[in-house]
């Protein structure tokens, strides 16, 4: 089964998300962005998501998580939740 790793970072509007990925694109660090800005628990480890197959996610993160080239940071991505920043780590069987 298909494997992902991945980071991300959740906020509330798409221009937020712009400018964090504008910030980040400039060369500052996404784990500090991540814990300083992030909606979601996760940023308590940079925005790290760990290992999850194929379906454990919502279908919009999912669709990028499993055909975004790796280590490039993608978004805004759309979700119920808000807005995500991702970026895919590794992807495997």
């Amino acid at each position: 089964m298909l494997r992902a790793s991945a980071r991300h970072i959740l906020v509330d509007t798409e221009e937020q998300c712009l400018t964090l990925k504008q910030q980040i694109a400039a060369g500052e660090d996404f784990t500090a962005i991540a814990q300083a800005h992030s909606n979601c628990p996760s940023k308590a480890q940079g925005g790290a998501l760990g290992s999850f197959g194929r379906g454990q996610m919502v279908q919009e993160f999912d669709e990028v998580v499993f055909t975004a080239p790796l280590n490039e940071v993608q978004g805004p991505v759309k979700t119920q939740f808000g807005y995500h920043l991702l970026e895919v780590t590794s992807r495997g069987e």
